[in-house]
């Protein structure tokens, strides 16, 4: 078990990646987000340069090679960059890569990983800091990485790449400098199985990516006030692991769902009517939601900081529950 950051591990895990079969290939060279240190992307780049290629700025052009490769045998890594490109590149990423498997009837697949950044990152504004998972969730076929620490980062990514199908991995601009616990033994994290990060008897708080860190927070906070929180990171949207959601909400009878996307049609959105519709019977209190108001991403720090879900409105969500 080492300290290590976000960046750092999410590093290694490429290389394990990249290490353990030779099909994996990476297109584009912009992991380390705009926090990350670089010198851990080093000996990647030193080690694999015959394995990494750095297209022009056309995502729909490179994006459309990656879901071609897939499909002829190779295990490609995509970098867009920032999450909003990706909607360059958003026939091949929605209607070509998961219709294939389906569309051929299982005969082919696409194991392709479309790694983006994303979230609000300090003055990236209106087209830098989209979270566009809630809008691939509405895309079957694709399956979704949402991890909240290093940890989790490393063994997703791994999971990812072995997965056959096509996969969007976001990572959030903010958790590029945080540091936690890394089993440098550990594998793959499975995808669908979520992750009770802190166990608790009063209130769930199911948080994912940047969220995680601060549900932690929230947690630390109102346990000093005397209540017991649980939080739960589903690690991934799709698959979602629901029954490890409900299992806690029956335990708890209250529940927080936090998310950096926005409220209407977003991610804490549709976790809250998966429990609305299926741990009803388990609720003492109405479903609490934070998440970013139906607006876009202003430029303005007092802007930005207003519209940003924190450990402080987590905190003010539980309040108001178990009141």
């Amino acid at each position: 078990m080492r300290q290590m950051t976000y960046s750092e591990a999410m590093a290694i895990g490429i290389q394990e990646a990249l290490a353990e079969d030779e099909r994996v290939v990476l297109m584009g060279a912009g992991f380390g987000g705009l926090r990350g240190d670089p010198a851990v992307w080093s000996p990647l780049r030193e080690n694999f340069r015959d394995r990494i290629t750095n297209p022009p700025i056309a995502e729909l052009g490179y994006c459309g090679i990656a879901v071609g490769a897939a499909l002829t045998g190779l295990r490609p890594i995509v970098a867009i960059g920032t999450g909003s490109f990706s909607f360059e590149a958003f026939p091949q990423i929605a209607n070509e890569a998961p219709q294939a498997h389906y569309g051929t009837r299982g005969q082919v697949t696409c194991p392709v990983v479309f790694h983006m950044r994303a979230g609000i990152r300090g003055a990236g504004a209106l087209q830098h800091s989209i979270a566009p998972q809630a809008m691939y969730w509405n895309t079957p076929g694709l399956e979704i990485c949402v991890p909240g620490s290093p940890a989790d980062v490393r063994g997703l990514i791994k999971a990812a790449v072995r997965s056959d199908n096509p996969t969007i991995f976001i990572d959030h601009e903010r958790l590029h400098p945080v540091v936690g616990d890394v089993d440098e033994s550990g594998g793959d994290v499975p995808l669908g199985v979520a992750d009770v990060k802190r166990e608790g008897s009063d209130v769930t708080i199911v948080a994912t990516s940047i969220m995680v860190p601060r549900a932690l927070e929230a947690a630390a906070t109102l346990a000093d006030q005397g209540t017991d929180a649980e939080v739960v990171d589903p690690r991934t949207l799709v698959p979602l692991d629901k029954d490890a959601i409900l299992r806690s909400v029956a335990k708890t009878g209250r529940v927080v769902v936090a998310d950096e996307t926005q409220r209407s049609c977003g991610v804490a959105s549709e976790i809250a009517a998966t429990i609305a519709e299926e741990g009803f019977e388990s609720l003492r209190a109405p479903i609490r939601r934070v998440a970013i108001p139906n607006v876009p991403i202003p430029y303005h720090q007092a802007e930005e900081d207003y519209i940003t879900p924190t450990a402080g409105r987590i905190v003010e969500a539980v309040q108001e529950i178990c009141r």
